[in-house]
């Protein structure tokens, strides 16, 4: 078997490949060659098995993003996509090469991590990614969607219409830069938010909004007129609405914008499709019980190329130290470090001392954006603690400045 790089030329053999690996057939693409998936796809970044016969085999690819830290830190991020084996060489080994390969192509470019959406949750985890955001869905009938009245004193209250911001309905086709922009300012502020290069939005490649299908946009401005939120919505199903993404610079924004959605006539229910597992607005419901969560699920699974680098990156925000002993059984690795954490900077250094915790690379991911804690890991008997206070302790270092959420779908 031999993997390659592959180049614009084999876009075509790449594509009916993963689509045969798949078991589906391409969509039509639009005469501009966009408004399909594989539009944005970056082909210097792509890799072919072929068999020994020279038939293509498998696929797979990287995307260039940015991925938010926390702490506001952008670091260049592989995200990893397109990966398929044809139904006749699965089990021989193909899937593990591409990925080895892959990891060294990311390595000797000097990335320091890699991103995926994992198809099936049990394949990646032995490549050695880890789940590090989820996502869920909620349902909100209509006659139950009254928001309350904060309790909190001199809290300004966006759930009782205080907003001086507007909000101007348009079709996806009127505000491309107006979505590009705001996503953007969301996305830098967000941990676990991926960049979206101008190239997956003049391509139409991804999911609504970023696509062509027929949405309106619900664009929410401040009190200057300048836009600082959107919603993304249709109303597909019988009297339901709903919302792709809701991507907004802060909660009264999002108030604002789900506000708007919940008030919409002639529909029933309405559907919010990503909402981050901490986002508070179950709890403005009027009626408790009126947002119904569903759909729960991983979303952004994180791989450390460089385990130094990767831990004095992101932003830190409790002083600490500890040793951790990182495994990596897919590369053969192995590694112990000393984190030292200070004024929310990190020193990260091998050491030969005891270790405080041992754990496997892809528990490291899972925990490096401050969506897991790491107490849970050694609940879940993955993570060991080698004395009582190490979990308590590695909680409180990994902890975000706010939960990490992932909207982008590649």
């Amino acid at each position: 078997m031999e993997i390659r790089p592959t180049t614009d030329e084999d876009l075509d053999v790449f594509v009916g490949t993963l689509h045969t690996a798949f078991g589906r057939f391409p969509e039509t693409p639009a005469e501009d060659g966009g408004g399909v998936w594989w539009a944005a796809l970056e082909m210097d970044r792509g890799l072919l098995a072929l068999s020994e016969d020279g038939r293509p085999v498998g696929t797979a690819v990287a995307y260039s993003f940015e991925l938010t830290l926390p702490g506001e830190v952008l670091v260049p991020a592989a995200g990893v996509s397109a990966v398929g084996v044809l139904p006749s060489h699965r089990r021989q080994g193909v899937l593990s090469a591409m990925m080895r390969h892959q990891l060294a192509e990311l390595r000797a470019r000097g990335e320091l991590l890699s991103v995926l959406l994992a198809s099936e949750a049990p394949i990646y985890g032995r490549f050695g990614y880890g789940p590090a955001t989820g996502t869920r869905r909620l349902t909100v009938p209509r006659h139950q969607a009254a928001l309350a009245l904060p309790r909190a004193r001199g809290t300004a209250a966006p759930a009782a219409g205080s907003d001086t911001g507007s909000v101007e309905v348009l079709r996806r086709a009127e505000c491309g830069e107006i979505l590009e922009e705001v996503y953007d300012r969301y996305r830098r502020a967000r941990p676990g938010a991926l960049s979206r290069p101008h190239r997956w939005w003049a391509s139409r490649a991804g999911q609504p909004p970023i696509s062509s299908a027929p949405r309106h946009i619900a664009v929410h401005r401040d009190a200057d007129g300048v836009p600082d939120g959107y919603a993304s919505y249709s109303i597909d199903e019988p009297d339901t609405l709903t919302v792709d993404e809701t991507v907004a610079i802060d909660d009264a924004v999002f108030t604002a914008l789900a506000r708007f959605v919940l008030g919409h006539d002639l529909v029933t229910r309405v559907v919010f499709k990503h909402v981050p597992p901490e986002d508070p607005l179950r709890w403005q419901f009027a009626d408790f019980r009126a947002g119904q969560v569903s759909g729960e699920t991983d979303w952004l699974w994180v791989r450390l190329l460089d385990v130094p680098r990767a831990l004095t990156t992101r932003g830190w925000f409790t002083d600490g130290e500890l040793v951790l002993d990182v495994d990596d059984p897919f590369l053969g690795e192995h590694g112990r470090y000393l984190l030292t954490v200070r004024d929310g900077k990190a020193g990260c250094v091998p050491t030969d001392r005891e270790p405080d915790l041992s754990l496997d690379v892809r528990d490291l991911g899972a925990v490096y954006l401050g969506g897991t804690a790491p107490s849970t890991l050694v609940r879940a008997g993955h993570i060991r603690a080698h004395r009582p206070g190490a979990a308590p302790l590695a909680d409180a270092l990994f902890r975000a400045d706010r939960p990490p959420h992932c909207l982008h779908w590649f």
